[in-house]
């Protein structure tokens, strides 16, 4: 990948990543130790930023496919910047309370169901389909460095500043991100509406195409799952670190750097792992490593080995999390026609995070009512369930090279509106 533009995007992705890292963790810790939150509320805050996709995911993807998604990109970090600055000025100004946390985690969960979505498609825009696992994997290794690096910074400006002045650096980085994002040319073709196939007709056919291709109902099952376990493990993980171990904020930072070391060794050989054994069987594996991952922490609980469970923990989490999202997002990209990969990004990041919702508020009552371990225990073997029904269920373990849309046999008719003129942004 030597593409002037990807590296310009890869670059935005880079400088964003290491912004979010930093909330990843500082908002977590400003609920947790700056306002006291329970596990039943750390469980709301997880909602909230996934009741937009819920609310939102269908009709912005209709809208996606009319638009030019680069511009769409670049406005949803801008307006998420401006979002996180939010939380140090409501803290300056002593109107900090988890109910603003809530609002915030709504309004950055709205802005990436639309910013998310259209990042996903910019990407095919840039890079040609038989690449995108490797673009994929490249963009996770963006990431993955940010999640050994950002974690860490973030734990120091934690306990020098205070959590919420530390998502002051999230705000600069995604600025950062947009002024790069601008400098972009990207040609797309718009497609043209045609008389009879208003917005109504539009959502269908995205829907009947998901519906239609064994594959993706598979990959949304199967991955929705998996977001009901991840989520409910966001839940507790902090509450586990800051309050079932004890540890500090600095040592929590240091602990998710092994987050990132997991990613990268996932971003570094993922691509390969798939050429090996395919797309199906790496994202079943990634199932694995993240429920083992998951489980570690409910059989040694505190202590020295606590904290090594812990970190092992992040460290197979990661590593799992990437092999899952690499090959999930290059399967149902390759799959797609042009002129629906808006609605069908769109769909399915709503199916899988409507799971997500009874995941989060089901780890923050499990942790409140049966202990924090409990929650993380339950999450693994779940996951490792899932694994198990997703290898016996065939359609995903099948897929052993990425296939295309020349592929589908099951397709609807497009019904949907013809391509327009070029546009480039």
């Amino acid at each position: 990948m030597h593409d002037r533009v990807y590296r310009r995007l890869w670059l935005s992705i880079l400088l964003s990543a290491v912004g979010n890292q930093v909330t990843l963790l500082a908002l977590p810790l400003t609920a947790a130790l700056l306002l006291q939150a329970t596990p039943t509320q750390m469980g709301l805050l997880v909602a909230a930023e996934v009741l937009p996709f819920a609310l939102f995911s269908l009709p912005a993807g209709v809208w996606l496919d009319r638009v030019r998604k680069l511009p769409v990109y670049l406005a949803g970090e801008l307006t998420i910047a401006l979002a996180v600055l939010t939380v140090p000025v409501a803290w300056w100004l002593g109107w900090l309370g988890m109910d603003w946390l809530y609002l915030v985690g709504f309004a950055i969960g709205s802005v990436n169901v639309v910013a998310g979505s259209a990042s996903q498609i910019v990407l095919t825009q840039v890079v040609p389909r038989e690449r995108l696992v490797e673009a994929h994997a490249r963009n996770a290794l963006a990431s993955s460095g940010a999640e050994v690096a950002g974690p860490g910074l973030a734990g120091v400006l934690v306990k020098w500043l205070g959590a919420p002045v530390a998502l002051l650096l999230d705000a600069l980085l995604l600025a950062l991100s947009a002024a790069i994002l601008r400098g972009i040319r990207v040609t797309e073709v718009l497609q043209a509406r045609r008389p009879g196939h208003g917005f109504q007709q539009e959502l269908q056919a995205g829907l009947q195409f998901v519906r239609s291709q064994r594959l993706l109902v598979a990959l949304a099952l199967a991955v929705g799952g998996w977001q009901a376990c991840h989520n409910a493990v966001l839940v507790v993980q902090i509450l586990h670190a800051s309050r079932g171990l004890g540890l500090s904020e600095q040592a929590i930072g240091l602990c998710y750097a092994a987050l990132g070391v997991g990613t990268i060794s996932a971003s570094l050989y993922g691509n390969r792992l798939s050429d090996r054994i395919g797309p199906g069987p790496s994202l079943v594996l990634g199932f694995v490593l993240c429920g083992l991952g998951w489980l570690l922490p409910w059989l040694w609980p505190t202590g020295a080995a606590g904290v090594a469970a812990f970190v092992a923990m992040l460290l197979l989490a990661g590593t799992g999390g990437v092999l899952i999202f690499i090959n999930f997002l290059a399967m149902r990209q390759a799959v797609t026609p042009v002129q629906l990969l808006g609605r069908m990004t769109a769909t399915m990041r709503w199916l899988i995070l409507l799971p997500a919702i009874p995941g989060a508020l089901l780890g923050g009552w499990i942790g409140e009512r049966f202990g924090l371990v409990q929650a993380l225990g339950a999450a693994g073997g779940a996951a490792v369930l899932l694994a198990l029904l997703a290898w016996r269920g065939g359609v995903i373990p099948a897929v052993r090279v990425l296939p295309s849309p020349a592929d589908l046999h099951a397709a609807p008719p497009l019904p949907g509106p013809g391509p327009g003129p070029a546009q480039t942004t």
